[in-house]
């Protein structure tokens, strides 16, 4: 079952179109990540005390629908491939709108980074199993390395 969250679009996600801008997607969709490891034990005081975070190297976003304003959305994340020690990882991010229509798909790649060395890091290990635990999407892949 991937992972849930729920949230609300305010005035400050629209553009001048009226409809939610491109960034809010990309910004909702880094809260669901956010929420979702800080559910697994990987809080940011936990980051800040390793020197660790998460980074991406790849953002690639499907619009589908429309969204406007004070509609709530729900973005399920899963884990759609990643390393066995969680170094290396990709996630999808699907969000819908409150009558069940998919409106946007959001795919991230990254891996960890060693905020004071500013070079790839690898969680702890307890941590790593910790992220593994992220619900894996039906053609989640394995990556080598």
């Amino acid at each position: 079952m991937p992972h849930t969250y729920t949230g609300k679009v305010m005035w400050s996600h629209l553009d001048a179109n009226m409809h939610m801008r491109h960034s809010a997607y990309a910004d909702f969709a880094a809260q669901a990540r956010i929420e979702a490891l800080d559910e697994l034990g990987l809080d940011l005081k936990t980051f800040q005390r390793l020197h660790i975070g998460p980074i991406l190297f790849k953002e690639e976003t499907t619009y589908l629908r429309e969204i406007g304003i004070n509609e709530e959305i729900t973005i399920l994340t899963e884990l759609t491939a990643g390393r066995k020690d969680g170094s290396r990882w990709a996630l999808r991010h699907e969000l819908y709108k409150a009558n069940g229509v998919k409106a946007a798909v959001i795919k991230v790649e990254g891996a960890w980074i060693d905020v004071l060395k500013r070079k790839l890091a690898a969680l702890p290990e307890e941590l790593a199993q910790h992220f593994m635990e992220l619900p894996r999407s039906a053609d989640f892949v394995e990556l080598e390395g």
